[in-house]
């Protein structure tokens, strides 16, 4: 039996509010830089809640001052990862649960469950989002070891109490198989940690003398539990910044200094720049815009007498600041668009001024979107407008054109096998094939990606390993040198890990005895991953060394830093949205369901004190108040990590009908509808240098018909239109066609431009 849970003893440091990222890292330099000093840089051990941003957290503590004279390599890990490499220090056996092999293991666990399944669960299985919103509840629960035995006694949801004990009897599945899924790594390693298994705390400990742990807001109960153990004979640091959690809240309501104890003594501090004076020279622009979303507070209120902002030296300078208005002490910069395309195009547009104008570099941009699976349709229209981006992931397999080959390989093996060796005809043009027919729509895709895709070939590379065959189609067909020759680079690296995720499928098929070890066994394998897979559903690297604009979710951007961000997708839809935790359930159903992993019921109390954003009296629906919260929360962490510019954009919708309205998010017009806060609109029609080949083109056919209407538009209004200035621009247009190296198909479209520009919507050939 485990010990009792030791409390947390140390000294907690907590920055008052969200500072800009640069500051953030320089107060956790000094503070590494002091623990370093007294402990030795490799005794101490620095400990980031999340992933996120640990490389960034690296370069920072590396530069840190010290006055040691031995080598500075800093000890950084994300605790997920270090309470990884201690279970596997305690036992090297374990197998941790992949992504595809989850699931496999509990979709079997649910088909054989002894319950009756809840009838509104068996409804809800026919939505495609179903599988993914029951795994992420099932994750959670696991990460805070919520039991269905824990919850009986408060007479659960059906549903919850259903999903509850199926996730009990699948991971008694995992025991018995000897593995373990990443969600369980940190409550398995605190109970090892506190019971010192086999002296593991011991060992761990010997070579740490002190922890420095960063990004404490964001600390759980079991990441507090974890801390604890781990530091049990060591010293500890924390450092945190208040009205800066976001993913620690969604479950437990309340400041990280009330839910530490007695035994860390509490220190609110201000960061070196604050200290130092500093701050008037250095300090973003919408630095107090940050402060707002993040505190409510009210920007002039912070400003000490004589002290100014670079918003009211622009003030001044313009000759505004009479006396008579209000001081401006932020400024943002706003896109409004039309619609999500043309807003990304925009962003596309700007960040080309920004280079000409500034000479960044691309790596000093960031594009950042509300949700990650929003990564994938956002950076190709960037790219797309010709502008480099850095962000690699494993998007949805569903999506991976190198993926989808190998299922329709697998899918003819599976025919094969079925049939015999005899699959029938290969001809795309044999009259009796259905175009529905799984057979028939492998057949064609296989021909429309390889040249020489016969039934020899498909033979060629059976073999009685599932896994051997597939290389050997790899091989024989030069997938990887396809790849490679037509796709970006980014595109390229992305499927080369969506083959590496099929062959790891395929080993686990020959090795598990959860499906049978042949081609019927993989197709269900992959068929189930494929169907269940979401976007981006694993890592995200955004700062690869090749370089590029940064294109993230804004969870990501919390410790990172770049010249200038972009801020997506400002609807009120998104900020802050409907659906807080879930599409699984109703919100009328979350609000009774105490035993749900997150904060479902929280009172008034809980709210003000998480959240300073929030006063009592203007509190109406509790549940949608507080998660509200967060997300205006998570908006100001994405506006800190810009150091000089920070670009709010929007986008209009559709209202029903032919009506369009802008539905700006409500804390942008919170903002904005402060004197001290200033929103400058950025200019959508612009005269910018085009870039990109998407662009050109989209500009070259736009030219015509613009060229006419414009001509008809002055004719309408008696005005006189200078039709020199046209037919210039149209023969500068036909010397192109002529005598420029374009491709016929886009000549043709120019010309087909003036046609029905001129009414001529049939051709007379």
């Amino acid at each position: 039996m485990a010990s009792p849970s030791p409390p947390l003893e140390g000294t907690c440091k907590l920055l008052p509010e969200p500072v800009p990222s640069d500051e953030l890292f320089e107060c956790l330099a000094a503070e590494y830089a002091a623990l370093a000093d007294d402990y030795g840089a490799r005794n101490v051990l620095v400990l980031k809640r999340h992933p996120a941003g640990l490389e960034s957290l690296s370069e920072a503590l590396t530069d840190a001052e010290a006055t040691t004279e031995s080598p500075r390599s800093p000890r950084v890990e994300s605790l997920p990862e270090h309470a990884s490499k201690v279970l596997e220090e305690f036992d090297p056996t374990l197998d941790r649960l992949e992504y595809e092999e989850r699931i496999e293991l509990i979709s079997l666990v649910i088909d054989g469950a002894s319950r009756d399944v809840p009838s509104y669960l068996e409804r809800a299985a026919n939505h495609e989002s179903f599988a993914r919103d029951v795994g992420q509840l099932l994750l959670e629960a696991t990460r805070q070891r919520l039991r269905l035995a824990d919850i009986e006694a408060t007479k659960p949801h059906e549903c919850l109490a259903f999903l509850y004990a199926m996730n009990d009897r699948f991971h008694a599945e995992l025991e018995d198989r000897g593995y373990v899924e990443r969600a369980d790594v940190i409550p398995r390693t605190v109970d090892l940690l506190e019971s010192n298994t086999d002296g593991l705390r011991d060992r761990v400990g010997d070579s740490i003398n002190a922890v420095l742990a960063v990004e404490f807001e964001e600390y759980r109960r079991l990441d507090r539990r974890y801390l604890a153990a781990l530091t049990a004979e060591a010293d500890l640091v924390c450092l945190g910044e208040r009205h800066a959690s976001v993913e620690r809240t969604r479950i437990e309501p309340g400041r990280i200094e009330a839910l530490v104890g007695n035994g860390l003594e509490i220190e609110v501090v201000e960061s070196p720049r604050a200290v130092g004076g500093e701050r008037d020279s250095q300090t973003p622009p919408h630095r107090s815009i940050t402060r707002f979303l993040a505190t409510g507070e009210t920007p002039g209120s912070r400003t000490t007498p004589g002290q100014r902002t670079h918003s009211d030296d622009d003030q001044r300078a313009r000759g505004d600041d009479d006396g008579s208005a209000p001081v401006v002490h932020g400024r943002a910069r706003r896109i409004r668009s039309r619609t999500a395309r043309e807003q990304v195009k925009t962003v596309a547009t700007e960040i080309q001024a920004l280079r000409d104008r500034h000479d960044w570099s691309y790596d000093g941009f960031a594009v950042a979107v509300p949700r990650i699976e929003r990564v994938p349709e956002v950076r190709t229209q960037l790219r797309n407008a010709g502008i480099p981006t850095a962000t690699i992931g494993t998007h949805s397999l569903a999506e991976d054109p190198a993926v989808n080959e190998l299922y329709a390989f697998v899918t003819l093996q599976c025919e094969r096998e079925r049939d015999g060796e005899g699959i029938g005809p290969l001809d795309p043009t044999d009259p009796t094939r259905d175009a529905t027919d799984p057979r028939d729509v492998s057949i064609d895709r296989l021909h429309a990606r390889v040249d020489d895709f016969s039934a020899e070939l498909l033979e060629s590379c059976t073999d009685s390993s599932v896994s051997r065959s597939l290389e050997r189609w790899i091989g024989r067909t030069d997938l990887k040198g396809r790849i490679a020759r037509q796709e970006d680079w980014v595109d390229a690296r992305e499927q080369y890990a969506g083959i590496r995720r099929v062959l790891e499928i395929a080993r686990f098929v020959e090795e598990t005895d959860l499906v049978g070890p042949d081609w019927r066994g993989l197709r269900r394998m992959l068929r189930r991953t494929i169907q269940y897979d979401a976007a981006y559903v694993h890592a995200v690297e955004t700062q690869p060394p090749t370089g590029g604009v940064t294109v993230c979710a804004v969870g990501d951007l919390k410790y990172e830093s770049r010249d200038a961000v972009f801020l997506l997708d400002l609807t009120d839809d998104t900020y802050p949205g409907e659906q807080f935790l879930t599409q699984l359930f109703p919100t009328a159903w979350l609000r009774d369901m105490p035993t749900y992993p997150a904060v479902t019921d929280p009172s008034a109390a809980d709210i003000t004190e998480t959240f300073a954003t929030t006063e009592a009296a203007e509190i109406g629906d509790p549940f949608e108040t507080y998660h509200a919260d967060r997300s205006r929360r998570q908006l100001a962490l994405g506006a800190r990590a810009a150091r000089t510019h920070l670009y709010c954009c929007s986008y209009e919708r559709g209202s029903g009908g032919l009506r369009r309205t802008y539905d700006e998010s409500r804390y942008l017009q919170l903002a904005d509808s402060r004197p001290e806060l200033a929103l400058v609109d950025v200019e959508t029609e612009t005269t910018a240098a085009i870039h990109g080949e998407t662009n050109a083109l989209e500009a070259l056919l736009a030219q015509p018909h613009g060229e006419l209407e414009r001509i008809l538009r002055e004719a309408s209004t008696g005005g006189e239109a200078d039709l020199g200035a046209t037919e210039e621009l149209f023969e500068e247009i036909a010397v192109v066609l002529e005598a420029g190296d374009v491709n016929d198909e886009l000549a043709e479209a120019v010309r087909s431009q003036f046609e029905f520009a001129a009414g001529e919507v049939i051709r007379d050939d």
